[in-house]
């Protein structure tokens, strides 16, 4: 193997040069004070956690975890979300906080992919986690959350498509029964998108064309809560009632926000059907063809720290939004001061004042004696 030359780097990660990072720590810095607005807290976890602990808890497949040793020989990971190391934290240093907590969070996560896949191996997200409330309440309030994080991101036009992996559970136990392996099939279809490939499965099973066309129409089923009267019509099975009910109760607080119009059902979201335990949700951006945001309830996991809780949150995709564009932003004064030996002390000190009072000070330069003043773009202060 070929040794990489100085200016190359590994698949899948990046450079971010300062206009980027300006825009990227502008994003960040607007979404943390909406979710501080909504009283959430902000916490950082170690990059590198145990893969015995985080690892194996994250809803990360295990051959996408960057994986390495430490001095004595235990696995260690590069955290590939933030959801499970929040967990860690909060059956540990804050288990004697009482229930509910928000909390939220900005950083960098990892995950690893096949050189050809063109995804990224590290990536930011900026996110909130709801503990300890298993209401429809705590749920729709992190879909608000999300559409005024969004907002705050800059994003101008943008769907969240909302569903919830007990609705598909239900309906695929009463038209499926005694077929798991058929039913996961199924949903990993609809998780990876893959309508054609859902159709030409249910065709291939040998259904009653009355129980194909049931499972087939799901597909159609988009829109506000009035699409839910259909989802109602096509399962008697209780655990898929009960998660018709629960959206229609969300969408009933969303309306209360104001944010209900944001907000698609969705009855094929499934997310990771293995992690989540109730409402999924992703955001799309008017012109991207990714979730720019996602989402949903994970009551199991708690429980695997010790400390069993109901939970729900999201992940805004913070470097995907760079993607989109943004909104003109007011940049503070840039100026530039160039002085003579002998106004050293008078010109710094201006600059110093000027910092203080808001102004970009993009340079302070020493003019030598016979030298010609520079042509400077921008504001300009000469101490001669």
């Amino acid at each position: 193997m070929s040794k990489p030359r100085g200016f190359e780097k590994p698949t899948g990660v990046k450079d971010y040069v300062p206009e980027a990072v300006e825009r990227l720590r502008r994003i960040e810095f607007r979404v943390l004070e909406c979710m501080k607005r909504w009283g959430y807290r902000q916490i950082i976890t170690p990059t590198l956690e145990f893969y015995d602990t985080v690892g194996m808890a994250s809803a990360t497949t295990d051959k996408k975890l960057f994986k390495l040793l430490d001095q004595n020989g235990r696995t260690l990971v590069l955290r590939s979300d933030m959801t499970a190391p929040i967990a860690r934290v909060v059956s540990s240093l804050l288990k004697e906080e009482p229930l509910p907590l928000r909390l939220c969070y900005h950083s960098n996560v990892f995950r690893a992919f096949a050189e050809e896949a063109g995804k990224e191996s590290e990536f930011f997200q900026t996110g909130v986690e709801l503990v300890g409330d298993a209401s429809a309440e705590a749920d729709a309030e992190v879909i608000a959350l999300a559409v005024a994080s969004l907002q705050a991101a800059g994003i101008g036009e943008f769907k969240i498509a909302l569903g919830h992996i007990g609705f598909l559970n239900g309906l695929f136990e009463e038209l499926l029964p005694w077929q798991p392996e058929k039913q996961e099939i199924l949903k990993e279809s609809l998780m990876n998108r893959d309508y054609v490939g859902y159709r030409r499965i249910l065709s291939e099973i040998g259904l009653s064309e009355r129980t194909e066309e049931k499972l087939e129409s799901i597909l159609r089923i988009h829109g506000g809560a009035e699409v839910l009267d259909e989802a109602h019509g096509l399962t008697r099975n209780a655990e898929a009632q009960e998660a018709i009910e629960h959206l229609r109760s969300m969408l009933e607080v969303l309306n209360a926000y104001g944010m209900a119009g944001h907000v698609l059902v969705d009855l094929t979201m499934v997310g990771d059907f293995g992690y989540y335990t109730g409402m999924t949700f992703e955001g799309y951006a008017s012109g991207l063809g990714f979730p720019v945001v996602s989402g949903g309830r994970y009551d199991n996991l708690l429980g695997q720290f010790g400390r069993p809780a109901p939970a729900t949150g999201f992940a805004l995709k913070t470097n995907r939004i760079l993607e989109w564009g943004s909104e003109p932003t007011e940049e503070p004064m840039k100026t530039t001061i160039l002085y003579r030996a002998e106004k050293r002390t008078v010109a710094l000190g201006k600059a110093m004042e000027l910092r203080a009072s808001g102004h970009r000070i993009v340079e302070t330069r020493l003019v030598l004696e016979g030298e010609e003043l520079p042509h400077i773009a921008g504001e300009l202060l000469v101490f001669e």
